[in-house]
């Protein structure tokens, strides 16, 4: 396989084809720093039955160092997101953000939906899910980490008003314990700890599989980690969520998919939390997605077409 020096890399593209990821950031400070001419507060009218709105259900999503996770300044204050999978906990206050900056864009380019399960951090990689619990009465949710903020003081998320809702701590700023997902917290299903469940259209969790189909446990695959053993054993698996999908590659063996995979990795580091190795009709199918319409997909195709000698091939899944 070979990448030109001049390739640009399949980021850009793969940022804006993931469903609600990072498409239309600046490299403005966040929006909302800057003064509005209206006071934040709830909903004129609250929707009924907010507090049944589900977490947010935590998915493998690419991450980048440009865009909303490039250094900033605000008030004065450098910040430097992480851009790393990386584990973060934090002990300190939580406020919430409302009607004034609904419908506005967020730091990751998505629009503000303060019915909608997410939240701002200075620092945590865009995109990213994080557990945050209010240790005054046991709640807990997980929310989407899709904007920055808050940049007060002993403040360490700015949370949507429903989170704040569930979290009961709509009255002003409280204390809360938070914790970022990390991707082995997704694909092992550690995630649900004390998480509702899914609901039934959400994207599934699947647990790793050895090649011969019995369960790795996640302590296997932090072990393989620290022993510098990047093999993806724990990402194969026998189903996938419903979506376009692009086949890079089948084989007869697990270890030519794996090597296939590895092979581009060393060009588009970019991809790793896209790709999956599926076990089907006995073959091993290493597979780039899920995108969220065709023309995502096809656009991603033409992007590794381009830069790679691989030749995808479409794939629906439903």
């Amino acid at each position: 396989m070979h990448k030109t020096s001049t390739s640009p890399g399949l980021w850009p593209l793969l940022a804006a084809a993931v469903a609600a990821l990072l498409s239309a950031c600046t490299s403005t400070p966040p929006s909302r720093q800057l003064p509005a001419p209206q006071r934040d507060g709830p909903p004129l009218t609250v929707p009924p039955d907010l507090e049944r709105v589900p977490n947010a259900v935590p998915r493998l999503e690419p991450l980048r160092k440009g865009g909303p996770n490039k250094p900033y300044e605000v008030l004065g204050q450098q910040y430097q997101p992480m851009t790393e999978d990386l584990p973060l906990t934090e002990r300190g206050l939580a406020s919430w953000y409302g009607r004034q900056f609904h419908g506005r864009p967020t730091a990751s380019g998505e629009v503000y939906n303060m019915y909608a399960m997410t939240a701002a951090h200075p620092t945590m990689p865009i995109p990213s899910y994080a557990r945050v619990r209010n240790p005054a009465n046991g709640r807990e949710v997980i929310v989407r980490i899709n904007d920055r903020g808050p940049f007060h003081r002993g403040r360490i998320i700015d949370l949507s008003y429903t989170a704040a809702l569930k979290l009961d701590v709509l009255r002003g700023v409280a204390p809360v314990e938070l914790e970022r997902i990390t991707y082995e917290d997704i694909r092992s299903g550690a995630w649900l700890r004390g998480a509702e469940p899914p609901e039934p259209d959400a994207p599934p969790v699947y647990a790793a599989q050895t090649p011969a189909g019995g369960a790795q446990s996640p302590s296997t695959v932090q072990q393989r980690e620290a022993a510098g053993d990047t093999t993806p054993v724990g990402e194969m698996r026998v189903a996938g969520p419903s979506g376009y999908w692009l086949q890079l590659g089948a084989f007869a063996r697990l270890e030519g998919a794996e090597a296939q995979r590895r092979e581009l990795l060393q060009t588009q580091q970019e991809l790793r939390p896209m790709l999956t190795i599926f076990r089907e009709r006995k073959l091993h199918r290493l597979q780039l997605g899920p995108f969220e319409t065709q023309e995502q997909a096809q656009q991603a195709a033409q992007q590794l077409r381009r830069h790679t000698e691989v030749k995808p091939v479409l794939v629906q899944r439903r």
